[in-house]
């Protein structure tokens, strides 16, 4: 158990509501974002996903520039950028660049998972996701960004020593085994792939190694993902959580297109509405009240030392209400220890 309480931070999929295009939905993240750093989160974080017309964040770290040059003090990263479909030295150098534009703010999460279908993941000439070629590659990127060692041939990458700050993601034991082998924070996303969280979380505790070269933390250090709505009233929340109810039905079914409006929400077939429910178990909805007592009864028992909330909605102003419901109600908790 942490003697500290968990922040809060965001990760945003940059989703596409229906009725409007890939720009309104960039601009209404810089606004959340802006929201998030008014309420207190501590980190804004952008995925990375490619051929989806329901996502606009194919693009991260141009996402993250946007974002970091419309905030002042929130930390901004990756969750994640999918490392095998980039060269390290590449991701190095746009990492290394923000670094150097917003001093202390930018984190890189990274991932293995494509982001996308087979065909478009060959088009992007993506390299192995075995782990320990990403292993591999995530060292490399880290002595990118470390500070220069003056040896013979070494590469001038922008941003070295800038404190660009390594995250390894995950959705099984494979990135866990990472992270711990390289003394790395990591992250689950338990928000849509719940299965594994306790034990990837136990996996990495076991084999985290303080003295690995690219050691980043001295104990292990884990944050974990789960969807958040809030509203002012238990009823209201409810109702907007269908948008991402429904959402997710497209992704299971292979038919995601842009947020509905709950009032569209289609029903779904009792199978397939059992299959949402499982994979959305880590959800937290209700009033900000009724949202901050979930968080805590989740989070306590697993040790974390910072809660990713994620939020969908087809209007992004329910999305900045939510998060400021919930950022302020749980700065309040914090404030009296939870």
């Amino acid at each position: 158990m942490r003697s500290r309480p968990p922040a809060l931070s965001v990760l945003d999929l940059v989703p596409v509501s229906a009725g409007s295009g890939p720009g309104e939905a960039i601009r209404a993240a810089c606004s959340a974002a802006r929201t998030a750093e008014r309420y207190g989160y501590r980190r804004y974080w952008l995925a990375e996903h490619h051929n989806s017309p329901a996502l606009a964040c194919s693009a991260t770290t141009i996402l993250m520039g946007a974002v970091a040059a419309a905030t002042d003090t929130i930390r901004v990263g990756s969750g994640g950028i999918m490392l095998p479909n980039h060269a390290p030295l590449r991701v190095a150098e746009d990492l290394g660049t923000l670094a150097v534009m917003f001093p202390g703010r930018i984190d890189c999460g990274l991932g293995r998972a494509p982001g996308t279908d087979p065909r478009t993941a060959a088009r992007l000439r993506r390299g192995s996701a075995d782990l320990a070629d990403f292993t591999r590659d995530v060292t490399e990127l880290h002595d990118y960004l470390g500070p220069a060692s003056g040896a013979p041939g070494e590469t001038a990458v922008i941003g070295r020593g800038a404190g660009v700050e390594l995250f390894v993601l995950g959705s099984s034991t494979g990135g866990a085994r990472t992270a711990a082998e390289l003394g790395l924070p990591f992250s689950f996303a338990s928000h849509f792939a719940p299965d594994h969280l306790h034990e990837a979380l136990a996996v990495y505790r076991e084999n985290f190694n303080p003295e690995a070269p690219t050691a980043q933390v001295d104990e292990p250090w884990v944050s974990a993902a789960v969807n958040v709505m809030a509203a002012e009233t238990t009823a209201d929340a409810r109702c907007q959580l269908l948008t991402l109810r429904q959402s997710f039905a497209g992704v299971l079914t292979g038919k995601r297109g842009p947020l509905v409006a709950p009032g569209d929400v289609a029903e779904l077939h009792p199978i397939l509405q059992s299959r949402v429910n499982h994979s959305l178990r880590v959800t937290a909805c209700g009033t900000a009240a009724e949202v901050a007592d979930q968080l805590i009864d989740w989070a306590g028992p697993l040790g974390l030392d910072e809660i990713i909330t994620v939020t969908y909605a087809h209007d992004p102003v329910v999305r900045r209400i939510s998060l400021a419901l919930v950022g302020e109600e749980w700065g309040r908790r914090v404030d009296r220890g939870l």
